[in-house]
């Protein structure tokens, strides 16, 4: 790898981490000690399932990322059609994307989810609703017509049997 690659991927993984591992769960934390709403669970249950979802969602995050590195041969950091780190090479079918087309953004969101659920904050929870919704018409609008153009029909069977965001739901067909 040339140090202008290694430099992209570089400047691709930092951004990711200001803007996903710092701004987004603050923004969450700054919502849930803001404004109060009614207990979700008791505290037992909410650490349970804030532990499950954190788990899963860095599971899944990591997991993505070192596909697609080594498999896609590219990174994850693009925004609006601009590639920040090199973008990838060959179609990621398997590991974490046999689940999702999107492991990072599902383990992420599962992240953001347990960090809300802890915090037992419902408009937090609300709020990620909100923030998913419009993440999915992005990824539908802006990555998935980057997908098509770049992998074309490869692009368009796996689109068809693998669900978008969500594993297990959402626009799984049985292949055949």
């Amino acid at each position: 790898m040339n140090l202008p690659t290694l430099e992209r991927y570089l400047i691709g993984y930092v951004i990711g981490f200001m803007v996903f591992m710092l701004a987004i769960p603050y923004g969450i934390y700054a919502i849930a000690t803001t404004w109060y709403g009614p207990d979700i669970f008791n505290p037992f249950i909410r650490i349970i399932i804030s532990l499950l979802l954190m788990v899963i969602g860095l599971v899944f995050a990591v997991w993505s990322n070192i596909a697609l590195l080594l498999k896609g041969k590219g990174g994850p950091t693009d925004l609006f059609n601009v590639a920040i780190s090199p973008r990838t090479k060959h179609l990621v079918v398997d590991g974490p994307y046999k689940y999702t087309r999107n492991p990072m953004v599902c383990g992420a969101f599962s992240c953001y989810f347990a960090m809300a659920i802890y915090l037992n904050s419902v408009p937090a929870v609300i709020g990620l609703i909100v923030f998913f919704i419009a993440v999915r018409f992005y990824l539908q609008e802006t990555e998935e017509r980057r997908l098509w153009k770049d992998f074309g029909k490869e692009f368009e069977e796996y689109r068809r049997h693998v669900p978008m965001i969500v594993p297990g739901i959402f626009n799984r067909r049985k292949k055949g």
